[in-house]
């Protein structure tokens, strides 16, 4: 009996079963590049808009107290108002942009500035104008916050400074129109003409907004299903307390606050008015002056976030810099004999308040430096009022020392009483000071 051998039979490869999960969500890496500076530009835009609304009371300070009718104290309360409107804002403001991005506030934004512009422009007592300014300053603060959003989004954070340093810059072009077109338009055209002509401004960028912004970059398919993991939205209270609690966000609002005011104060009111009536300049020569300022502003915005792009080791010594060369240049303006210093002084001076507003973007540095991604927004809305708060505060003892110092049936403020009412910029000044040194060890000793 023969046994056959047994046929080999062939084996059936059974493929092992494809999951049908999709990949987890990873978050992708801002993309930078032309989108990236494209989102920004139109983000910008908005910001740019706000500056003119925010400085357009520089130039028109002497203007808007002979059409109201109005004093020192009063005049100042016109941007104390406006500007403790954009302070008591930041925070509610932030919260918004975390939490509904930053496109729908930029679009609320510019309809509160073109509104409270308007009603300014045909405002003819002190009451409505005063309400206006509030609206304004309300528009004003949706702006910076929310074109710092976009940057995080769009672009790589090495980046960061340096394009938060740019926005600034580029913002300051818009103070730029004002000290050199709307100081013209109101001396030809008139109050009214000129004001409604800024305020349908708006139009045009609300169009621009609302058609071109991407406020974050479209989906990665390589990276996953979205560009970032959905975040769970906390609770407002946590939110800001754990904002506070992070000594970067403190230390970040204390530099914003010292390095920022002695500019804000000079170009947003009191700027015209010492050099004109203190120094004896003419208008030209004044405008000039408030033109370097600007100039200045954005030449150290542009070194600024250059540095700072490369080493965040020049954080520190850019803010105590600015801060010991401001209150140098004006210890000796102040104690100048006669209280009328030499324009090369006045020219030092300026050139040095340029610095100011840089020097403050270091404070969202720090803020940005220690928080994370999705609570952004109100961190820097903290940080942001610090400048606006020491502003507030000098504008208003500016103006109450001049009211005191000047005798009644006066023409003007005397030099001297410039000279004794600007000393009152130290006081902020030497606290906010403190307060950096205070904190600067915590966040040194704090990890990151």
């Amino acid at each position: 009996m023969t046994v056959e051998p047994a046929r080999s039979v062939p084996s059936l490869s059974v493929p092992a079963p494809r999951s049908t999960a999709e990949p987890p969500a990873v978050p992708a890496a801002p993309p930078g590049g032309r989108a990236a500076w494209l989102a920004w530009s139109i983000g910008v835009s908005v910001y740019v808009l706000a500056v003119i609304h925010r400085t357009s009371l520089g130039v028109a300070g002497l203007d808007a107290a002979d059409r109201f009718g109005i004093g020192a104290s009063a005049l100042s309360t016109f941007s104390i108002l406006q500007v403790l409107v954009y302070a008591a804002m930041q925070i509610p403001v932030g919260l918004l942009v975390d939490r509904y991005g930053p496109r729908k506030v930029l679009l609320l934004g510019v309809l509160l500035l073109s509104t409270g512009q308007l009603a300014f422009a045909f405002s003819s007592s002190f009451g409505p104008a005063l309400a206006s300014r509030a609206v304004l300053g309300c528009g004003d603060a949706m702006t910076f916050i929310s074109v710092l959003r976009i940057a995080a989004r769009w672009f790589p954070a090495a980046k960061n400074p340096f394009v938060a340093q740019l926005t600034g810059l580029v913002g300051m072009g818009g103070n730029l129109i004002t000290t050199v077109v709307l100081a013209q338009a109101l001396h030809s055209e008139g109050w009214t003409p000129t004001f409604t002509a800024i305020a349908l401004l708006g139009v045009a960028v609300f169009a621009l907004v609302a058609l071109f912004l991407r406020e974050v970059p479209a989906r990665a398919p390589s990276v996953g299903r979205t560009v970032e993991a959905p975040v769970e939205r906390p609770r407002i209270g946590h939110q800001v307390r754990a904002c506070w609690r992070e000594p970067g966000t403190r230390l970040g609002l204390w530099i914003h606050f010292t390095t920022q005011f002695p500019g804000n104060t000079f170009g947003l009111l009191w700027g015209m008015p010492y050099l004109i009536q203190a120094q004896g300049l003419s208008r030209a020569e004044a405008g000039g002056l408030l033109t370097l300022l600007v100039l200045a502003n954005m030449t150290s915005g542009f070194v600024f976030g250059r540095v700072l792009s490369r080493t965040a080791r020049a954080r520190m010594p850019i803010v105590l810099t600015v801060i010991g060369a401001t209150a140098l240049g004006w210890a000796l303006a102040l104690a100048w004999p006669g209280g009328h210093p030499p324009m090369w002084l006045l020219v030092a001076i300026v050139v040095v308040m340029g610095s100011n507003g840089p020097a403050s973007l270091v404070g969202l540095d720090y803020a940005r430096a220690r928080n994370p991604v999705e609570r952004l927004g109100t961190a820097s809305g903290i940080v942001n009022m610090g400048g606006f708060i020491g502003t507030v505060i000098t504008l208003l003892g500016v103006g109450v020392l001049l009211d005191a110092l000047t005798p009644e049936g006066t023409a003007g403020y005397p030099a001297d009483a410039f000279r004794w009412a600007f000393c009152w910029q130290y006081v902020p000044m030497v606290v906010g000071t403190l307060m950096i040194l205070r904190l600067r060890r915590r966040v040194m000793d704090s990890k990151p």
